[in-house]
């Protein structure tokens, strides 16, 4: 059996932030947050890294993983575009904004041939994440997903509202809905999170429990998702074609695929501590955590593979 391959959506705009935070360093050699994520995954036992990004960026981090990384991994990239619809849809005028995570699967589907994970780019999961992860990748049926789910209170950012999957898990541990909130702030003190609230569509604010799991894009699939996304893509676009805004998520195509009982998707747990670079402010947060995990041990000084 083919080692999992591991999947590395790289190609958001950064909004929030401010610029391409893909390529902004936060260790002390300057290692951005990709390097440890695939550090850890090739630690796990995943093979084949494939980025999906835009053109701009794939020079760039082609000669940053030879710096940092090296060279003894299969790399691939694949590239996010507007104007990659399927057959009897054309771009319209005037879209600017990437269509969304599921279209970025999508968008990479020539290779993924076999079982393999989804990860954020500029998200850090943490060692055990993937290494939970490959061992369910390597072990599930054929035709059944998996995600790995973390604490909202160890996901949320300090200087701003954020986007998170809120699920909810039968007894077994499979999902049974997971509902996309583009808003989620935390209420703080002494800058820790004391509870968190959501955004509803009517614009009204609502807690939600610190407690509750989270989807941060860290999945597992099959091949057979392509043929799926393809499918829904065209529903997505039939309605949503002419509005600029719209974007085309993992966890609504998951959640759809779980209600017409065409699929199962097994909630793993992480007690991982996450963190990001969704706003300028959580850089120096990010590279703390990381100093700190490099003196702890947790990761060579100079990060480099055996």
């Amino acid at each position: 059996m083919s080692k999992p391959s591991l999947l590395v959506l790289a190609a958001g705009l950064g909004s929030r932030y401010g610029g391409f935070k893909q390529i902004d360093p936060i260790g002390p050699d300057g290692e951005i947050i990709i390097d440890f994520s695939v550090y850890d995954a090739l630690r796990a036992g995943f093979g084949k890294i494939v980025i999906i990004t835009v053109p701009d960026l794939e020079k760039p981090l082609r000669e940053h993983f030879r710096k940092t990384l090296g060279e003894k991994f299969e790399l691939v990239f694949a590239f996010q575009r507007l104007d990659d619809l399927p057959e009897g849809f054309a771009l319209p005028a005037g879209r600017t904004k990437p269509w969304g995570t599921a279209h970025a699967i999508w968008a990479a589907r020539e290779h993924l041939k076999e079982p393999f994970g989804v990860i954020n780019a500029d998200d850090f999961y943490g060692p055990a994440s993937y290494q939970v992860l490959h061992d369910a990748l390597v072990t599930q049926k054929p035709g059944e997903y998996c995600m790995v789910g973390f604490e909202l209170a160890k996901t949320l950012s300090l200087f701003g509202s954020v986007s998170r999957g809120i699920c909810q898990t039968d007894a077994q541990g499979y999902l049974v809905n997971v509902v996309e909130h583009t808003a989620i702030e935390a209420d703080t003190a002494a800058g820790v999170a004391t509870g968190a609230r959501t955004k509803r569509a009517d614009g009204e604010w609502e807690p939600i429990a610190l407690d509750s799991t989270a989807s941060m894009n860290l999945w597992g699939f099959d091949p057979s998702l392509c043929a799926h996304l393809e499918s829904q893509f065209r529903e997505f676009l039939a309605t949503q074609i002419d509005n600029p805004k719209s974007e085309f998520f993992i966890p609504t195509t998951v959640d759809t695929l779980i209600k017409c009982g065409k699929t199962r998707c097994k909630v793993l747990k992480s007690g991982e501590q996450w963190f990001g670079m969704t706003y300028k402010e959580d850089r120096d947060l990010a590279a703390k955590a990381i100093g700190q995990l490099i003196a702890d041990g947790v990761y060579p000084k100079g990060l480099h593979l055996p």
